[in-house]
C-alpha cells in the first residue's frame, strides 16, 4: 500500500563539500517508498559536490539541483528550497543534513506524523527515545545550551528547536513570511520554530538518533554560535513591545469589568 503522501514530499539537502556522502544519501532517499523527491542546494562546493548532484539528476527525474554562486548560509539555502517546493506543488517539504547525522529511514516517521495533521514535525534528540551518538562533549553542551536558552528567553515549547531534520506542511511555508526571517545560518532553525509557534501552528516531534558525521567536516563554527545567541536576544527584544501592548490591553479590560 502506498503512503498517503505518495509523490507529495520534497527533501531539501543543502550541501557544501559533501562529495563523500551525497551519492549514497541520494540513493537511500530515492529508495524510500512513496517516490520521495530530493532537491540538492549546492553552494558551489570546491570539491565538486554540485557536479556529482548533476550527474545523479541526469539519470533520475526525482533528483533536482539548485546551484548557488558561493557559501551563502544554511538559512538562505532553506528559503531557496522552500520556494522551489512551493512552486512545484509539493505538500510536504522536508529538510535534512547531507552527512548522515539524520537517518534517511527516519524520514518516514516525520512524514507519517505530518499526515496526522501536524504543521511542522521535528526529528528530535530531546524527546523520549531520542539520542545523540558520537558528538563531542562541547558540541552537546552548545546544543543543550541553545535549546535551554530558546525555551527560557523566547518561551519556545518545542524540545529540539535547533534540529535541522524537519517536515513542514505546505500551509506553514505559505503563511510565514520567509523574507522576514533575518537569520541566515543555523539560527534560522530557532527563528523558524519561534515564528511557527507564534502563528499557532501545530508542532510535533518524533524521536531520532542523531549520529555525528563520519565523513567530511562540520560546518558549525564560532561565528554560527554567536549568531544563534544574537538571534535569541533579537527575537526576545522584538517580542517585548507586543507583550507590553497585550498586558496593557488586558489591564484595561479588567478595569472596565470592575
Amino acid at each position: 500500500m502506498s503512503p498517503s503522501w505518495q509523490s507529495q514530499a520534497l527533501i531539501i539537502v543543502p550541501t557544501y563539500n559533501e562529495r563523500e556522502n551525497l551519492p549514497r544519501l541520494l540513493a537511500q532517499l530515492r529508495d524510500l517508498p512513496g517516490d520521495v523527491h530530493v532537491l540538492v542546494v549546492d553552494d558551489n562546493s570546491p570539491d565538486g559536490t554540485g557536479a556529482i548532484a548533476d550527474a545523479v539528476a541526469a539519470c533520475d527525474p526525482g533528483v533536482h539541483v539548485l546551484h548557488r554562486p558561493g557559501k551563502l548560509g544554511l538559512g538562505t539555502a532553506y528559503r531557496a528550497g522552500f520556494r522551489y517546493g512551493l512552486q512545484h506543488d509539493f505538500q510536504y517539504i522536508c529538510t535534512m543534513d547531507a552527512d548522515f547525522s539524520h537517518s534517511p529511514a527516519s524520514l518516514l516517521a516525520l512524514l507519517d506524523k505530518a499526515v496526522e495533521g501536524y504543521d511542522l514535525v521535528i526529528g528530535s534528540r530531546y524527546v523520549p527515545g531520542g539520542a545523540i551518538v558520537g558528538s563531542p562533549p562541547l558540541r552537546k553542551l552548545i546544543s543543550y545550551s541553545a535549546n535551554w536558552l530558546a525555551h527560557t528567553i523566547l518561551g519556545i515549547h518545542t524540545h529540539d528547536c535547533t534540529a535541522g531534520f524537519r517536515c513542514y506542511g505546505r500551509a506553514v511555508l505559505e503563511t510565514i513570511d520567509l523574507d522576514s526571517i533575518f537569520s541566515s545560518g543555523y539560527s534560522f532553525l530557532i527563528e523558524m520554530a519561534f515564528h511557527i509557534e507564534q502563528a499557532g501552528f501545530r508542532i510535533g516531534e518524533v524521536p531520532i538518533t542523531f549520529v555525528n558525521r563520519t565523513e567530511g567536516a562540520s560546518k558549525i563554527n564560532k561565528l554560527e554560535i554567536v549568531k544563534a545567541f544574537y538571534t535569541l536576544l533579537r527575537l526576545r527584544t522584538s517580542a517585548l513591545p507586543w507583550e507590553r501592548m497585550m498586558a496593557a490591553y488586558h489591564s484595561r479590560s479588567m478595569k472596565l469589568k470592575d
